[in-house]
Parts: structure tokens; sequence; C-alpha cells
């Protein structure tokens, strides 16, 4: 997307609109399919078909079957990229604004037809934790999000992204996203209110950063222009 003279972002030209909707699409498309029929009864030609497109178009927007489902992560992605280099929070703190944006937007999503979304929700848990394609392709998302994490904070601190304190600042970092992922599949759930289920994976989150705050408290300070 071009920019204007003031910096920001130009109207979305129609061709992007086209494309994103798309995209957006396969995606919805391919969720719906594999909760139905399974994640391996399903393939991606079949999902093309269903969206109207050849099985090459849908590689051209998605480089994998598991991506189809899990690409809506590359959202976290972009997230670790703008906010863990600021200089203005820590980098708890940083992770917590991303934590806290993801944890409010779904619950959001989650509001309209609670039970509905919630049953939907978890089945997509299900899905994923039995199917091994799934959880390795989800494993190896979080293995590059230690990579960007780890880039983000060299980037405030002077470091090379593979020096020892930036590589396992992003772990630990990290293994907040993963608290916040585990509490949410253990309090989000049919029959719980979903405001008390959201609180309490935001106490636990809090309760992890505060550990983490304390590990990381002689992390580098940002390097200072020359």
């Amino acid at each position: 997307m071009t920019t204007t003279g003031t910096g920001r972002p130009a109207v979305e030209g129609l061709r992007e609109r086209k494309k994103r909707a798309m995209r957006r699409q396969l995606s919805d498309t391919a969720a719906r399919m594999f909760l139905e029929r399974g994640f391996d009864a399903v393939r991606v030609a079949d999902v093309g078909e269903a969206c109207g497109v050849s099985e090459k178009t849908v590689f051209n927007y998605f480089p994998s079957k598991e991506a189809l489902l899990l690409d809506r992560l590359e959202a976290t992605a972009d997230a670790l990229r703008t906010h863990l280099p600021d200089p203005a929070l820590t980098p708890v703190d940083a992770m917590l604004t991303i934590l806290d944006g993801e944890r409010d937007g779904l619950a959001q999503g989650l509001a309209a037809d609670a039970d509905r979304a919630l049953a939907q929700y978890r089945k997509f848990g299900d899905l994923i934790r039995n199917t091994p394609s799934l959880r390795a392709y989800q494993s190896d998302i979080a293995d590059r999000f230690v990579d960007i994490a780890a880039e983000a904070l060299a980037t405030r601190t002077g470091l090379r992204p593979d020096d020892p304190e930036p590589q396992l600042a992003a772990a630990a970092l990290l293994g907040l996203w993963r608290v916040q992922f585990r509490a949410l599949r253990t309090h989000v759930r049919p029959g719980h209110p979903l405001p008390d289920a959201i609180e309490a994976v935001n106490r636990e989150v809090r309760r992890a950063a505060r550990l983490a705050e304390a590990g990381l408290a002689t992390f580098p300070a940002p390097a200072k222009p020359r």
C-alpha cells in the first residue's frame, strides 16, 4: 500500500481490497471445512473449488495447507515488529500490549452469540491439538516469533539478534504468549461467563509477566543515537 505525502496510508485500492477479501474467504472457508470434516479429509483443491478458484490460486495466497488455518497468527508477528522496538516501553510492557490486544480482539469476537462462538473456539483448538501437522506448524511459528522478537529487541539495544541477551529475552517474552494461549484454553469455555474467563486469563498473564520483568530487569537499555 502506498502512502500520501503526509505519511498516512493512502486509500486502499480496489485490487488490494479484492486480494484481501479473497484471502479472508479462502481462510474462512478452509476453517469451516476443516472443522466439519477434519483437517486431513479436506484437500487444498477442495477449498479452492468451494471458493471458485484453482488449487494453484490458493497456494498463491497461502504457502501451505496449514497456513490456511493458522495464517492469522501473522498479526502477532506484525505486532512484535511494531511494539518490541519501542524504547518508551520495557520489553515486558511491550509484550503485554500485544497480548492485551489479542485477548481483547478475541473477547470481542466471542461476545456475540457467545455459547456458539465458544463451542467453535474450543473445536478449533481441538482440531489443532489433534492434528500433528498443525501442531508442528504452530510450533514452527512460535520458533519464528522468537527470532522476530530477538531481531526487534536487538534494534533497541545495538546488539546483534543472535547475541545471548536478545535471544534469552525473546524466549522469555514468547513464554508469556504461550501462557496466554494455554490460559485461554483453560478458562474460555462454554458455561463460563466470558468476562470472568478473560479476567482469569489476564491475571495469569500478569503473574507470569511479573516473573519475566524481574528476570529482564538487567536487559540492556536502548542504544543511544550517535
